[in-house]
């Protein structure tokens, strides 16, 4: 039965969408699950331990998968099949061959080095914990080979539409750190949730073997330098990984700060990140990928007109989508971390009263540059269109080294200035909480967010050089403000209503309550939308309404 889902084969793009849409949306529910059991099972120095050192291997991945092998061998691959099916498995096996070989002796140097490595990212960590930590890292190693193959695995399985497989992997590898957490955990500790990690990176991997070899891409070992291919894959992946390596250094030098601070701190600083992610993964990146084909053509063309047609429109939805989220967070925040992280899935329970607060106030701060992160994909794709790497990778660059600075300037102030930490402490409520310096790591990543954002938007403006129009209207936007603001007076006061009628104390009474003041306030943000003339409401849902009919004429 599993074999015959992994090899069914989407024809339509619809349907591809559908797969994939509703394995997103299960991966996020696993991955709550997973966040969830590492905040209960583990205590803070423990998760500190494990978060830092997922981290380096995470980095790695993050660098040459996500951001290099990813991007560059679909295209090439692509362009290889449609002259010739036996060249484009050479290609195949050439960099199944090259890029393995090249991860299996890249790990095997940054573990061997990984102590020095350890010494970077958690400076302020004891002596046991970086000894654990080491140990932790030498393990997880093994996970970006098996996770950098089995990219190389994805894209071909893509090319040919098997969609089912590429989309049940990243559900797979969250299930393979939860059986670590559940099974592994116990009986080896830290380890065994280590070896979690490689379990699932192993199990993503083989999930999509038998659609591959369906295919008759059976991996052979070959090994050719010459190949002019295999070198424009490596060209390909140059600006990208670059990009890449900004947002990447940023978490491994937040993760450094955080290890010098209380323990805990790196634990509550992951848990908020990962939800400050969501928003960026279901908003911001599916437009970027939508209209990145669009705008390459018409940049090919020539036609900046058009190109600021184009992009005009979807930076709007995007701000429509987005603006609402950010706000509902910032409101909700103490809600969404008790629901997700406070709830007790089993006996054990390390994530208390102190973390909940905390790591709610970071969410929260998160909150204020949401706008920013999701629009970021956007305006970095707009310059790659325009065949200008350059440009944000620089202003990338340029990011993490105001992110270190802001972030070391924050801590100091949170630490020595007792009048900021009580603004912070009044602020978010915090009162009875001495050390808040964790959340300088929230604000400066959310302000140089910021700044990235601003910088890149007017760089985009002056190179497309439209006199007259800008990318964001004043209008729209002062629009948007408005139905936020009058959407977050409604949502407080029906929280706090709500507070009143339900039992609060429970898991039910507090879901009953986020959800309702979701639901009532996006109908109050809607109709005020509706009422200022924004139109983009009503575009969504036409274009909404249009899939689905489409979607049900194919079906």
């Amino acid at each position: 039965m599993l074999k015959k889902i992994l090899n069914f084969q989407t024809h339509t793009v619809n349907k591809a969408v559908f797969f994939v849409s509703i394995a997103t949306f299960l991966g996020y529910g696993l991955a709550i699950l997973r966040d969830n059991l590492l905040a209960n099972f583990l205590s803070n120095a423990q998760a500190d331990v494990y978060w830092a050192a997922f981290r380096i291997p995470d980095f790695v991945y993050g660098l040459l998968i996500t951001g290099g092998v990813v991007a560059a061998f679909l295209p090439v691959f692509a362009h290889s099949f449609q002259n010739s099916q036996t060249e484009a498995r050479r290609l195949f096996n050439n960099v199944f061959t090259v890029f393995g070989l090249f991860l299996v002796i890249l790990s095997v140097l940054l573990a061997i080095f990984a102590p020095l490595i350890v010494k970077v990212i958690a400076p302020g960590f004891s002596l046991p914990q970086k000894l654990q930590t080491v140990a932790l890292v030498r393990i997880m190693f093994f996970s970006p080979i098996a996770l950098g193959v089995s990219a190389i695995f994805s894209s071909v399985l893509q090319y040919f539409n098997f969609f089912v497989a590429f989309s049940l992997a990243p559900l797979f590898y969250n299930l393979g750190i939860i059986i670590g957490l559940l099974f592994f955990f116990p009986k080896m500790g830290l380890l065994g949730l280590a070896w979690g990690v490689v379990l699932g990176a192993g199990m993503h991997l083989l999930i999509q073997v038998p659609p591959l070899l369906r295919m008759g891409f059976s991996p052979r070992l070959l090994i050719d330098f010459r190949s002019s291919e295999l070198r424009k894959i490596f060209k390909l992946m140059t600006p990208r990984v670059f990009g890449s390596a900004a947002y990447q250094l940023n978490l491994v030098i937040l993760t450094a700060i955080a290890s010098m601070l209380a323990v805990g701190s790196i634990k509550i600083f992951n848990l908020s990140n990962n939800l400050y992610g969501v928003p960026v993964s279901l908003i911001g990146v599916p437009f970027a990928a939508v209209i990145f084909p669009i705008l390459s053509r018409y940049a090919a063309a020539g036609n900046k007109d058009k190109f600021f047609s184009a992009i005009s429109p979807v930076l709007r939805k995007v701000i429509l989508c987005v603006a609402p989220v950010s706000c509902l967070m910032f409101i909700l925040r103490a809600q969404i971390i008790r629901i997700l992280y406070g709830t007790q899935l089993t006996a054990s329970g390390y994530f208390g009263w102190w973390e909940t607060r905390l790591t709610a106030a970071a969410l929260g701060i998160f909150s204020l540059s949401i706008f920013a992160a999701c629009l970021i994909p956007l305006l970095a794709r707009a310059f790659y269109a325009l065949h200008d790497t350059k440009t944000p990778v620089k202003i990338a660059v340029w990011s993490v080294l105001l992110n270190l600075l802001s972030a070391w300037l924050l801590v100091k102030l949170l630490a020595s200035h007792q009048a900021i930490a009580n603004f912070f402490s009044f602020l978010f409520k915090l009162k009875g909480i001495d050390n808040l310096s964790i959340l300088a790591l929230p604000l400066a990543l959310s302000f140089s967010t910021i700044i990235q954002f601003f910088w890149l938007s007017n760089s985009l403006q002056r190179k497309i050089n439209i006199s007259g129009k800008s990318l964001f209207d004043r209008s729209f936007i002062i629009k948007i403000l408005l139905a936020c603001l009058i959407m977050s007076a409604s949502a407080y006061i029906f929280l706090r209503v709500g507070a009143a009628f339900l039992i609060v104390n429970t898991v039910l009474g507090i879901f009953l309550q986020a959800f309702l003041t979701v639901v009532f306030s996006g109908a109050v943000y809607l109709t005020t939308c509706w009422l200022l003339g924004v139109k983009e409401p009503i575009i969504l849902c036409k274009e909404l309404l249009t899939f689905l009919k489409k979607k049900l004429q194919l079906n």
